[in-house]
């Protein structure tokens, strides 16, 4: 058994189910301390982070990662206990068995191959790990990143572990991703009965005509880099459960995932303005889970094509698809930011599993990274 698979095995049988990292941490650390990085346990709140860090000088690289996990849903829809940590047909199976777990273990071993081979590398290397990525990402990396701007640390380039690849591992990578932005939306009418609708005001035919106007609003075209600004209804309710009562209220739930061509401060102007036209009382509440980033090209996006072409002899595409990151909070520090991780067809799912050969695929393209970046 490899020793990236081993390590992964071991983060895998901790049940850290956000926001308990369930002693993941303490196991990176062990690992990082015996190679010489200086450990740093930070608990904010209910969650535990990790900052490790290998060297003082700069350039400063770092590995983020996180070791909380999602719940694992019903277990006995697993073909094998999630938090077992299962190998059948040439797959490990269990709950972060992709997103993240075994990024991390891969992350490990590159740096134990990396630091065998380089002692004397050049510039630092850090590890960044939360246990609250998957929860409301309050109390994690958001809050390491502000400690070490306190401290006058400045990361130069950082890959996140998250799953990016599609198909074979390394096909894609992440070089942005997507602002998100929320809204907790309730419009007020008059409760009354149906027999008498003049004695009520009914806020869903109040703003039924608004609703298509948020649909079908143009926020942008994109870039070459972002597809267009996007708005989803993901919820939407009102009534009593009586088929004979006008609601008093109608409550939405929506969000947009924006591109770097709008900012959000335009996006709540216009959509207040779109409800303010239909003349609706309303409450409206915003939540910012991120600003959208771009790394444009440089040495970190040169490190990562290069390795990738040394491992799996193919080009790698860039795209800023998909969710929202951890990135998210250090790219605004001017640090250049690539996420790059295993296939995520199986994210949040039952039977989450990642192919061996994968593992060891992606923890050798991380090595090489290493080595194009660091190397002395």
């Amino acid at each position: 058994m490899s020793a990236t698979l081993e390590l992964a095995q071991q983060l895998i049988a901790r049940s850290s189910v956000t926001p308990d990292d369930s002693g993941c941490q303490k196991i990176i650390a062990e690992r990082l301390q015996a190679l010489g990085f200086n450990i740093e346990h930070h608990r904010f709140g209910e969650v535990d982070n990790l900052w490790a860090r290998r060297g003082d000088q700069r350039p400063l690289f770092v590995f983020a990662g996180h070791t909380d996990v999602v719940p694992p849903g019903a277990v006995d829809q697993w073909q094998s206990d999630p938090f077992t940590p299962t190998l059948n047909n040439g797959c490990l199976y269990g709950r972060g068995a992709v997103d993240m777990k075994s990024s991390i273990a891969a992350m490990i071993r590159a740096c134990e191959r990396f630091i065998d081979a380089h002692p004397q590398h050049q510039g630092s290397i850090a590890f960044l790990i939360t246990s609250d990525e998957e929860g409301p990402a309050i109390d994690g990396t958001v809050k390491v990143v502000d400690l070490l701007q306190q401290r006058d640390e400045h990361i130069d380039w950082c890959l996140v572990g998250e799953p990016t690849s599609t198909k074979t591992v390394g096909d894609v990578v992440k070089n942005g991703r997507r602002g998100s932005l929320s809204g907790n939306l309730t419009i007020i009418g008059t409760q009354g009965h149906v027999a008498y609708p003049q004695q009520a005001d009914n806020p869903i035919h109040r703003f039924a005509p608004a609703l298509v106007d948020l649909v079908n609003e143009q926020w942008d075209n994109g870039n070459a880099f972002f597809p267009p600004t996007s708005f989803q209804i993901s919820n939407i309710n009102a009534g009593t459960g009586a088929n004979n009562v006008i609601p008093g209220e109608l409550n939405l739930l929506f969000n947009l995932r924006f591109s770097t061509e709008i900012t959000q401060q335009e996006i709540r102007q216009r959509i207040e303005k779109i409800l303010h036209s239909h003349a609706l009382e309303y409450t409206l509440d915003w939540a910012l889970s991120g600003n959208p980033f771009l790394t444009a090209e440089g040495k970190l996006i040169d490190a990562a094509r290069t390795a990738i072409k040394q491992v799996r002899r193919f080009d790698t595409e860039l795209s800023t698809s998909g969710g929202t990151s951890d990135g998210r909070f250090v790219a605004p520090t001017g640090a250049q930011v690539l996420e790059l991780g295993p296939i995520n067809a199986t994210i949040h799912k039952v039977n989450e599993h990642i192919e061996i050969d994968e593992l060891e695929r992606l923890h050798e393209i991380y090595y090489h990274i290493l080595v194009q970046l660091l190397g002395d």
